[in-house]
């Protein structure tokens, strides 16, 4: 981008960019390149010149850390993809020690792919499901963690030997989508995941709102139903009860008679259920329909409470088309405050885990910018 359109983006003078650019070049994070010209553009002279991100300036890692796998990505400061990386793993809570050293072999095996030392790394991004508190680096609950108010932040810096900054894996996608995707261009919108668990993030005036504590946007935990179905949480009624794999699953497994089929896996009963579905058969076709409009009421209630400008629904399970077949999409119309006005635009996105990295790697990479411009401007303090 050439300095006078990035004095005309931030509504300064061009004289103010080039004072401060300059000094970005000179600590290395921008460099000069040349700007294309305008294909009606025939004159002559010197070459427009922009300002880029200087790829090589750094390199983070971004980490998801899940029930079925965990993921990660290496990118360099300018957000291309270097290297990524994907190992199953074994459904079910692990020990602290145990899921650290399992992020340690994910980490290192990342970079082996991308030619690279651990050391070499400026920062790691991870993301866990649960109730996480980013500040502090503790996971206060999290299904793929055995032990409540777990220091996960400090115990993997240190056995990686590089800072390590956590957060909700939900928060992850919707700074992925910030960053590198469809909310690229807004100030104000909401993603809801569905996998495993039902998850929020929210950006509000272009940053993730995490609440006063860093646990906010719990959507999956918002009650529906008084004294309901049990959560894996532990409390009782909670949205992610209703919607989540687990309980379509359950549902399933009273409605289809599935007691004998207990050893198998929530993904192949999933698409055993889903078959059934498209098949015609009434009762797995229920199941959806009642998770769909489950879903509706908590999207109306977002809609409700937030006046989003965009719903994004993202994660493995949005492939079940039946969660937004037309009639769950009118149940929100018909939920939320008449207006007169439409309501948000919803968007599916069924992205696979490695999004959910690359927003662990945006965070890596927002943590590593805040780092060397805070530490710069301590310097100009003094």
């Amino acid at each position: 981008m050439p300095r006078v359109q990035v004095a005309k983006e931030l509504g300064v003078s061009p004289a103010s960019v080039t004072t401060l650019t300059s000094e970005l070049i000179e600590m290395g994070l921008l460099v000069e390149v040349s700007a294309q010209r305008d294909i009606a553009d025939t004159g002559r002279g010197r070459p427009a010149v922009a300002l880029g991100v200087r790829a090589d300036a750094q390199l983070v890692a971004g980490i998801k850390l899940s029930d079925r796998e965990h993921t990660a990505v290496i990118v360099d400061f300018a957000g291309n993809l270097v290297a990524d990386e994907a190992i199953p793993r074994t459904p079910g809570a692990m020990e602290l020690a145990g899921l650290v050293g399992a992020t340690q072999a994910l980490v290192e095996s990342v970079c082996a792919k991308a030619g690279i030392t651990v050391a070499q790394l400026s920062a790691i991004g991870l993301g866990v499901p649960g109730f996480v508190d980013s500040l502090s680096g503790i996971v206060h609950w999290s299904p793929v963690l055995s032990s409540r108010h777990a220091p996960l932040a400090a115990v993997a810096s240190e056995r990686l030997g590089a800072p390590v900054h956590i957060d909700n894996d939900a928060n992850l996608v919707t700074l992925a989508e910030l960053w590198f995707g469809a909310g690229r261009g807004l100030s104000d919108f909401a993603v809801v995941t569905i996998e495993h668990g039902v998850g929020m993030g929210f950006v509000l005036n272009h940053r993730i709102f995490r609440g006063a504590q860093g646990l906010g946007m719990e959507l999956g935990h918002t009650k529906v139903q008084l004294d309901g179905a049990l959560c894996r949480c532990g409390q009782r009624g909670c949205l992610e009860a209703y919607v989540a794999d687990y309980a379509l699953v359950r549902e399933a497994t009273t409605a289809l008679n599935w007691t004998s089929r207990e050893t198998q896996s929530v993904n192949v009963l999933l698409e055993s259920l889903f078959d059934h579905a498209k098949a015609g058969n009434s009762a797995a076709r229920s199941i959806f329909h009642r998770a769909g409009r489950y879903l509706a009421l908590g999207l109306a209630n977002v809609v409700n409470l937030f006046d989003p400008e965009l719903i994004i629904l993202s994660g493995e399970r949005m492939r079940y088309d039946y969660l937004y077949a037309n009639e769950t999409l009118a149940e929100i119309k018909a939920l939320a405050l008449n207006t007169g006005r439409p309501v948000p635009k919803i968007e599916i996105h069924a992205w696979g885990d490695l999004l959910w990295a690359h927003g662990a790697a945006a965070l890596a990479l927002s943590e590593v910018t805040e780092g060397i411009l805070g530490t710069t401007r301590e310097m100009a303090a003094q």
